[in-house]
């Protein structure tokens, strides 16, 4: 059995957190002492390591997000078989989101190592967007952040050649992978740069940036997210059986 201070100082937080995980259902409800003071068991312990350590990587993605929060409302419920189904598949999830952040580096190596395909032929952004699969608004709004280029034709309306289609096909997988547009944006401003390094740079953000998300670090939180998954699934094989 612990006090509130007690088991706060073994997880690592602030007293105030564990009665505000208590609040939101991350732990069971904490029975008190005649005194009025809550005490807290082994299994408020396991529920709170499993909270702080699917929160420990702050993970953009909305549906990842959620998965964490469904794993550690489940284990809040004492239902610790269902929590660690959902980790499982929660972790199945980050390494298909890990795998595909790489495939979406592959296709910019594709696109450097190929020479440019030579066509007069010109899009409109409505064709263009069709011919991605993607919005018209998505285009514009790649545009509207520096992202992309277009030339215009002389009655000031967007030329999109094969060039630009190009392009837009590399934005658009590495969207489609959760890359920020601060990270393609300094990919694509140094990508002519002899022995580019595309993971590398996608994932370091430069010190002039005045603002770096989290995704601008996506392979790095995703691997310390998948550690995470795992280090969590190790506290359910652990668990010694709850009287």
């Amino acid at each position: 059995m612990y006090k509130t201070k007690e088991i706060a100082a073994l997880v690592g937080v602030h007293p105030n957190t564990v009665r505000i995980y208590e609040e939101w259902g991350f732990i069971s409800p904490v029975p008190r002492q005649t005194n009025g003071y809550r005490i807290y068991s082994d299994i408020h312990l396991l529920q709170l390591k499993v909270a702080r350590t699917l929160f420990r990587c702050e993970i953009v993605q909305g549906d990842l997000r959620k998965r964490a929060r469904a794993i550690v409302y489940a284990c809040g419920k004492e239902n610790f078989t269902k929590a660690e189904e959902l980790t499982i598949d929660y972790l199945t999830n980050l390494e298909r989101e890990y795998v595909h952040a790489l495939s979406a580096t592959k296709v910019v190596e594709k696109w450097l190592r190929e020479d440019p395909t030579v066509s007069t032929r010109t899009y409109s952004r409505k064709e263009v967007a069709l011919l991605l699969n993607i919005t018209s608004e998505a285009v514009r709004n790649w545009e509207r952040n520096g992202l992309i280029t277009v030339p215009r034709l002389g009655n000031g309306n967007r030329a999109y050649g094969e060039k630009e289609l190009e392009q837009l096909r590399v934005i658009r997988s590495l969207r489609s992978a959760h890359y920020s547009i601060n990270a393609i944006l300094r990919l694509l401003k140094q990508i002519q740069q002899p022995s580019t390094d595309i993971v590398t740079i996608l994932n370091t953000p430069t010190d002039e940036e005045d603002i770096v998300s989290v995704t601008d670090q996506l392979g790095k939180s995703l691997l310390d997210a998948i550690a995470d998954a795992k280090d969590t699934l190790a506290l359910f094989h652990e668990k010694t059986t709850f009287q």
